[in-house]
């Protein structure tokens, strides 16, 4: 089917060379018509007067870019196929990291009811401003579970989402409803309701052990990526750290990306020698014995670690973080080896 195929071609150019420039104006949708059905696709196109050049560079093809950028042509009915591909367009607009391209998706008078905010957005306006922070955490989606029903004008596709943040790595699963309609003969979300999934609100989201563990790998995958912004985003809103080698408590986003900013100068990256994991009801813990290698000097540094972990936003983060040098080692001084010893000299 043309419009399958033009799709996986639309889906690799953009992974290619991205959906669309940032640094060009406010985007415009326009519809692909496939020669041999009635399907189409919407695409992203800059409102520029120089829309030729830029759709090259955009796409690195004149057949791909005279095919985007083609006369629209929407008769005829639509798809459960194609009716599904919308959710992959949406999601490729994700992919840019550009909220107005996110936002152009919707229609002139839209109500998005989002999963992280109480507010509803009903023009481009709002519904950019919560992208604007939902695309910090690189969401990709993919759906688990839908049911597409299609009317006179109008289809819906309602069911089950599961979200990667590439920001992070967590996983996120949610329940969407998309209402879609056409605008101007193009096919636009008039309406997407996205909520958390209640019975992981109401009983407590499921973690194993593992799992737990699991978490303590995502914050030290930032540790590796030296950003402490990235660090920082680990911590829940109003987490705590109580920091190795600092008096001063954090307390706040600002303060904990402070005190990594000079740790990560070291290049630290950490692993488990001994853990003890307790779960609770949206809640879980690892306490134990960690060690880090400090990528910076060579140095081995252990230490005791406290990891409370809470659900926010549907994504686990530390609550609060207390790490402590040994204390055997600060009383009865650190063991150090003939070998270790005449180590120093090479330093």
């Amino acid at each position: 089917m043309r419009f399958a195929s033009f799709s996986v071609a639309l889906a690799l150019a953009t992974k290619a060379y991205g959906f669309a420039p940032k640094s060009v104006a406010l985007p415009v949708f326009r519809n692909v018509a496939s020669p041999n059905t009635n399907a189409f696709c919407e695409v992203a196109g800059p409102l520029s007067t120089s829309s030729r050049s830029t759709s090259l560079s955009l796409f690195g093809s004149r057949w791909l870019s005279r095919k985007i950028n083609g006369p629209a042509k929407s008769e005829g009915d639509i798809t459960e196929k194609e009716v599904r591909a919308l959710f992959d367009l949406w999601n490729q607009a994700l992919a840019t990291g550009d909220s107005r391209i996110v936002a152009s998706r919707y229609t002139k008078s839209p109500v998005l009811l989002p999963t992280v905010s109480d507010q509803p957005r009903t023009d481009f306006a709002t519904v950019k401003d919560y992208f604007d922070s939902f695309l910090l955490k690189k969401p990709q989606g993919k759906i688990l579970d839908g049911n597409i029903n299609i009317g006179d004008g109008w289809a819906s596709d309602v069911g089950i989402y599961e979200f990667t943040m590439g920001a992070t790595g967590d996983k996120v699963k949610g329940r969407y409803s998309y209402n879609y309609v056409k605008e101007d003969g193009i096919w636009k979300i008039q309406h997407h309701h996205s909520s958390v999934m209640p019975e992981e609100i109401a009983m407590g989201k499921p973690i194993t052990e593992d799992e737990v563990r699991g978490l303590f790998s995502l914050w030290n995958n930032a540790l590796a990526t030296l950003d402490p912004k990235q660090v920082a985003a680990r911590y829940a809103q109003s987490g705590v750290l109580l920091p190795t080698v600092s008096d001063t408590p954090r307390t706040d986003y600002a303060s904990i990306e402070d005190y990594f900013t000079n740790f990560l100068k070291l290049k630290p990256q950490g692993e488990i020698l001994e853990s003890h994991v307790t779960i609770g009801k949206n809640w879980c813990e690892d306490v134990g014995i960690y060690e880090f290698t400090m990528g910076a000097t060579g140095d081995v540094v252990k230490a005791r670690y406290t990891y409370n972990y809470v659900q926010e936003d549907g994504v686990w983060k530390i609550q609060h973080h207390h790490s402590s040098v040994m204390p055997e080692e600060i009383a009865m001084g650190k063991p150090i080896s003939e070998d270790e010893v005449r180590g120093l000299f090479s330093l």
